[in-house]
């Protein structure tokens, strides 16, 4: 089916800009420039619209002339794109969006043809579906779960990770009640079966996470023979 695979949906929408200028700069200049400085990672306003998979905005020049035998063809407006694949349906989505980052949503599309229109959720999905464009192969890089299982999956994998660096050398006999007594601790810590938390950060970078938890494992030592950690 176009747009979905499972219970993912992938949004394209293509968004014309008004063909005007303000104090010497042309609206796709102000929108690129705006974009360009909108917060990354977990301090994205998408990483507040919950079940976003991956979101991103650019702004569409013109199209590329690849030659012969192909024909010339050029936009008569530049484009906002604005591409997201999320978990659900779109009307759902697009309303919590909404809901979630209003101003944000004003701020982006506010040089867009007729955007002046929007004032509600019900006029931003009437909106936005006038500009979609339909994706006919549509793969997503996500399995099927939703947002919030998805964080918690990526939670625990470092975590785990963490826990078997921290606890390789309890790998004798010996050792065997302390290495129970450390997983029932990373259990009584990490709480997989409760999605709303302790949970990856929604926008987090790996790398940033990696960082700080080899600085974490570089700093500590731990007694094989007791089993205690020291910095």
């Amino acid at each position: 089916m176009p747009n979905k695979n499972g219970n993912a949906y992938g949004l394209t929408a293509l968004c014309p800009i008004n063909n005007g200028s303000l104090d010497d700069s042309s609206y796709a200049a102000l929108t690129r420039w705006f974009l360009q400085e909108m917060p990354h990672g977990e301090n994205s306003p998408m990483a507040s619209v919950p079940e976003t998979y991956l979101c991103r905005f650019y702004v569409l020049n013109d199209v590329f002339y690849e030659g012969y035998p192909a024909k010339e063809e050029h936009l008569k407006s530049k484009y906002l794109v604005f591409c997201s694949n999320f978990h659900g349906e779109l009307e759902n989505y697009l309303r919590t969006m909404w809901n979630s980052i209003p101003n944000d949503i004003k701020k982006i599309w506010q040089y867009c043809v007729a955007f002046n229109q929007v004032v509600d959720a019900d006029s931003f999905i009437n909106y936005i579906k006038q500009c979609q464009v339909t994706n006919n192969l549509f793969f997503v890089g996500a399995n099927d779960e939703s947002l919030p299982e998805q964080l918690k999956a990526l939670y625990l994998k470092q975590e785990f990770s963490r826990f078997v660096f921290e606890n390789q050398q309890l790998n004798k006999r010996e050792n065997a009640e302390l290495l129970r007594q450390a997983f029932r601790d990373f259990i009584s810590r990490t709480k997989p079966e409760n999605l709303m938390g302790p949970s990856w950060v929604a926008g987090s970078c790996t790398e940033k996470i990696n960082e700080a938890v080899v600085h974490s494992f570089r700093d500590t030592s731990i007694d094989s023979k007791t089993g205690n950690a020291s910095a």
